[in-house]
């Protein structure tokens, strides 16, 4: 679910589609220009990489990643797909409230779904598992192990909160921190971070230049994950945020769940909940 509601770092997303590509190096901290919304979705090449990230920086893009991001207008949740150039294989992360557009970009760039990635299991980031599992069945889905039960539970993946009572297919391969997770060409390192789910994991992929997170709903620009949900936790995010996310190094890029992407040393410095401005202990 959304960040911080106190912080709105999300509200101006536009829909977009992000390529890490060979032929492109650095990118900037600024609105990605030119990019306009078809309904409820849109995907549009880009002729050079931007991210709004607040306090500008300079970023070095990963070569061989492609990455474009499909937002969902329900809780403008950023659903991942990924893959590395010369593949056709790709996985998918946190697929939201409207699959429909990530299939058609599957179908469009003749790309082949390995997998699907769960950060955690709350509706917004599960609501797409169905219907890719449906076109993809021998794709494998792929969650944290604290965090599976949320797969088939309304109530303990909250959509039943909301009165929508969506459930998805169960979870093939069950991971926790530690692990590591190869598919289509990527090497994932998981570790944990539970905080704002009990089960939440972060995919992350060091064979870039710089590392690459994605960090589902732990860490976001200016902000962090919401905590007021039944296994939440203020005191293990802020944990999972210093002990998982601020041991990387300063140029690692997290891509949140919401909003905008950022970096490691950006939060560290700049984050009012968790940066050095918080001025604050863990108990």
């Amino acid at each position: 679910m959304s960040p911080a509601s106190d912080l709105s770092c999300y509200r101006h997303l536009r829909l977009v589609a992000i390529n890490l590509a060979d032929s492109i190096k650095h990118f900037s901290a600024t609105h990605l220009n030119g990019l306009q919304p078809h309904s409820a979705w849109a995907i549009k090449a880009a002729q050079s990489i931007h991210f709004h990230c607040l306090g500008g920086g300079q970023f070095v893009a990963a070569e061989k990643l492609i990455l474009e991001t499909v937002i969902s207008e329900m809780f403008e949740e950023n659903a991942y797909i990924a893959h590395l150039h010369g593949r056709s294989d790709c996985v998918v992360i946190d697929p939201g409230f409207e699959p429909q557009p990530i299939l058609q970009h599957l179908a469009q760039r003749e790309l082949q779904l390995a997998a699907i990635l769960n950060t955690h299991g709350h509706a917004d980031h599960i609501a797409g598992n169905a219907a890719l599992k449906e076109a993809w069945p021998d794709a494998p889905l792929v969650i944290g192990e604290g965090d599976a039960a949320k797969l088939t539970d309304p109530m303990l993946n909250l959509s039943g909160t909301y009165g929508m009572g969506f459930v998805s297919p169960e979870a093939d391969i069950l991971l926790s921190g530690g692990d590591r997770y190869q598919i289509a060409g990527f090497d994932f390192e998981i570790r944990d971070a539970p905080g704002h789910s009990c089960g939440h994991i972060l995919f992350l992929w060091d064979a870039g230049d710089p590392t690459i997170v994605f960090g589902g709903d732990v860490l976001f620009s200016r902000s962090v994950g919401r905590t007021d949900f039944p296994d939440g936790s203020f005191e293990q995010l802020v944990h999972s945020i210093k002990t998982q996310l601020f041991v990387l190094a300063d140029d690692t890029i997290v891509l949140p769940g919401h909003g905008p992407g950022t970096t490691v040393g950006d939060e560290k410095r700049h984050n009012p909940f968790v940066g050095e401005a918080a001025n604050m202990t863990e108990g």
